[in-house]
C-alpha cells in the first residue's frame, strides 16, 4: 500500500500532514493530540512540513496555527523533490563510474582455456552484448541462421549499437552472413548498418551460401557460440563463451576460408 513515507516523509511528518488535512487549521498542541506526534517533536515536524511546502502557518495568530496544503499540490511537490534527489544521485553514480572506469583496468588476456554459458534468450543476448562491449581489437560475427541475435527486433538493435560503439573505440568489425539472412533483418537494423556503419573503414559485411554455424570471434582469442533450442530451432537456447587460443585459432581459419569465398553485401 502506498504511503507518504514512500515519497520521503518521516513517520511523524506523514502523521502530522494527514492529521492537518482532517483537522483544518490547528495549533501545535492540537496537532500533537490529533496525530500522536509527541509535543517535544511536533514543532520540528511542522517546520519540516513548511520547508517541504506541505503546510502553511498563520504567524499572526496566538498561538500560531498551521494548515495543510491541498493534497494534489503537496504530492506534486514531494514528487518533484524525489525526482531532483534521484537525478542528483544518478549524477553522483555517473561520476563514480567515470572515476572507476579510469582506475580499473583489465588484466592480461587469458591464455588458458576458460568457458562459461548463459541459458535462455535474455541471458544469451546479455552475454553476447557483454563480450562485444569487452572487445579491444577485433570482432568477427558469423551468422548462418536466423537464430543469431542479429535478427530479433530489439536484440538486433542492441547488437548493432554495441557494434557501432566498438567501431567508435577503434575495434574492427566483420560480419559474415548466410546469403538468405539479410532479408530477415528488421528494417530498422538494416538502416542502422547502412546509414551509420557501412562507410566506416573498419566495418565489413559479406555473404556466402551454405554457411553453417553461428558464432562470434572476439579479439582472436574468445569465441561465443550460440546454441539453438532443440525444441524450436528458430529460438536461441544458450550461449557458450569459450576463451581458448587454440580453439580460437581454428575458428579464425574457418572464417578466413569462408571469407575468401564470400561476396560483399550491398546496402
Amino acid at each position: 500500500m502506498a504511503d507518504l513515507r514512500d515519497l520521503g516523509l518521516s513517520e511523524y511528518e506523514a502523521r502530522a500532514y494527514r492529521a492537518l488535512l482532517e483537522t483544518g487549521p490547528a495549533t501545535a498542541k492540537e496537532l500533537s493530540a490529533a496525530s500522536d506526534v509527541p509535543m517535544g517533536r511536533v514543532y520540528d515536524v511542522l517546520n519540516s512540513l513548511e520547508r517541504h511546502r506541505l503546510a502553511r502557518s498563520q504567524a499572526a495568530s496566538r498561538p500560531k496555527k498551521y494548515l495543510a496544503v491541498e493534497p494534489d499540490a503537496a504530492l506534486d511537490r514531494l514528487l518533484a523533490d524525489r525526482r531532483r534527489e534521484l537525478e542528483e544521485e544518478a549524477e553522483q553514480y555517473e561520476q563514480v563510474v567515470e572515476e572507476l572506469s579510469a582506475e580499473l583496468e583489465p588484466g592480461e588476456p587469458v591464455d588458458e582455456q576458460f568457458w562459461t554459458a548463459a541459458v535462455g534468450a535474455d541471458d544469451t543476448a546479455d552475454l553476447l552484448l557483454e563480450r562485444l562491449a569487452a572487445a579491444d581489437d577485433r570482432v568477427v560475427m558469423i551468422a548462418a541462421t536466423p537464430t543469431s541475435g542479429l535478427d530479433i527486433g530489439a536484440v538486433g538493435e542492441r547488437v548493432a549499437e554495441e557494434l557501432e560503439a566498438a567501431l567508435e573505440r577503434g575495434v574492427s568489425v566483420s560480419l559474415l552472413l548466410s546469403d538468405d539472412l539479410p532479408a530477415t533483418l528488421p528494417a530498422s537494423v538494416g538502416e542502422r548498418y547502412a546509414d551509420r556503419m557501412a562507410a566506416h573503414p573498419e566495418f565489413e559485411v559479406r555473404t556466402t551460401p551454405r554457411l553453417r554455424g553461428t558464432f562470434t570471434l572476439v579479439d582472436d582469442n574468445e569465441v561465443c557460440m550460440e546454441v539453438p533450442s532443440p525444441v524450436d530451432p528458430d529460438e536461441s537456447f544458450a550461449m557458450i563463451d569459450l576463451t581458448d587460443p587454440d580453439f580460437a585459432s581454428d575458428a579464425r581459419e574457418t572464417v578466413r576460408r569462408r571469407w575468401e569465398e564470400s561476396e560483399p553485401l550491398s546496402f
